[in-house]
């Protein structure tokens, strides 16, 4: 191989910097399963997870905007309120998690497509599309028909429909005069198929 092709190929396959966490900022974070196997087996795997979340969200004083577990992949958005960085609630969820799973499962390896990956969300538009993004996910992959029929993401706590903690209200009041204007969003997204310019370029490796 070419001296230049080795160097290429050492450049594409190094990994990404992670953001600065900082107070009052908002990252989005994702990974799949490897070689997209599924991650979760059964309700209670979805359970177990969501409960974790909850107890770290509490400890490192951080709020779960949006959320969506899907069967080989999950998508957090999280906002960061004090000196903990956001970066810590999947490191520790998710080691929990492979922990936990490896031991029910009697599995072992890797469950994960490597760490956690992460973008810092910097424009009010990215943020908005993001949240219908992670909610439109089980109907965009064929799931269910309407985001509401899936139990795990917290969409049916932004239509008022569940008595959920993992989300945060103020957010949603701020951002949407009432649910049907959000919910007219979410499905309008779907059926265009639209996903804002800045959110494209990195959520494709997550789609390849």
């Amino acid at each position: 191989m070419h001296l230049t092709g080795a160097l290429h190929l050492r450049k594409i396959s190094m990994p990404k910097p992670r953001p600065k966490y900082q107070p009052g900022c908002y990252y989005h974070f994702y990974n799949r399963g490897r070689s997209r196997l599924s991650i979760f087996n059964e309700p209670d795997n979805y359970i177990y997870l969501l409960k974790k979340a909850k107890t770290y969200l509490r400890q490192f004083d951080l709020t779960l905007v949006a959320y969506c577990l899907m069967p080989n992949h999950y998508h957090f958005l999280i906002r960061q309120y004090g000196e903990h960085a956001a970066g810590l609630l999947p490191q520790r969820v998710f080691n929990s998690y492979t922990k936990a799973y490896n031991k029910r499962y009697a599995h072992s390896g890797t469950l994960f497509e490597g760490p956690y990956r992460v973008k810092l969300v910097e424009r009010d538009s990215h943020l908005l599309h993001l949240c219908r993004y992670i909610h439109g996910n089980p109907v965009k992959d064929g799931l269910v028909s309407d985001p509401v029929d899936w139990p795990y993401s917290n969409y049916s706590e932004w239509m008022r429909l569940r008595d959920g903690t993992l989300y945060d209200q103020a957010f949603v009041d701020d951002h949407f005069p009432d649910i049907e204007t959000y919910r007219e969003f979410v499905m309008d997204g779907l059926s265009s198929r639209e996903i804002a310019p800045e959110m494209g370029g990195y959520l494709e490796e997550l789609e390849s």
